[in-house]
């Protein structure tokens, strides 16, 4: 699957995990062609599976968070709203703009933007227009993502 695929996998389905296993699809899973037992870093697609979500991750039109049982979820513009209309039935740092960013010695470092900050106003907008229940059938899997057990 090409990064420009992926994309379109998560478009199409709206919200999709990076790599676990939940009540909605996994990137990582789409690209190997069916469950990872282990890391999926060792998987033989594995590369792919990194560039596809690296692609997909600094894409505008993907928020990279944790709303997905806690796990990396990739959910695309088309349901922000839905998930501003409904935020109030998630922890709220579940819902902030995720960034893996590589510092100059080559460590992780991850930046958060805490919700409701990541925003846009279109979608603060788009979000009051819709019902409830509208916004329930949009998100559909998200809403029964069961929460990571710690």
């Amino acid at each position: 699957m090409t990064p420009k695929q992926a994309l379109a996998f998560v478009e199409r389905h709206g919200a999709v995990l990076q790599s676990a296993r939940g009540a909605i699809p996994s990137l990582a899973e789409a690209i190997a062609g069916g469950p990872i037992r282990g890391s999926w870093w060792g998987h033989p697609k594995g590369g792919e599976i990194f560039r596809a979500s690296s692609e997909v991750a600094e894409s505008e039109d993907v928020l990279v968070c944790r709303i997905g049982g806690g796990k990396v979820t990739f959910v695309h513009r088309c349901l922000w709203p839905a998930l501003v209309r409904l935020s109030r039935r998630f922890p709220k740092a579940r819902l902030a703009r995720v960034r893996q960013e590589h510092t100059p010695s080559g460590a992780h470092h991850t930046r958060r933007l805490a919700f409701p900050r990541w925003v846009p106003a279109g979608v603060v907008t788009a979000a009051r227009r819709l019902s409830v229940p509208e916004a329930e059938k949009l998100l559909g899997g998200l809403l029964s993502a069961p929460p990571k057990k710690r």
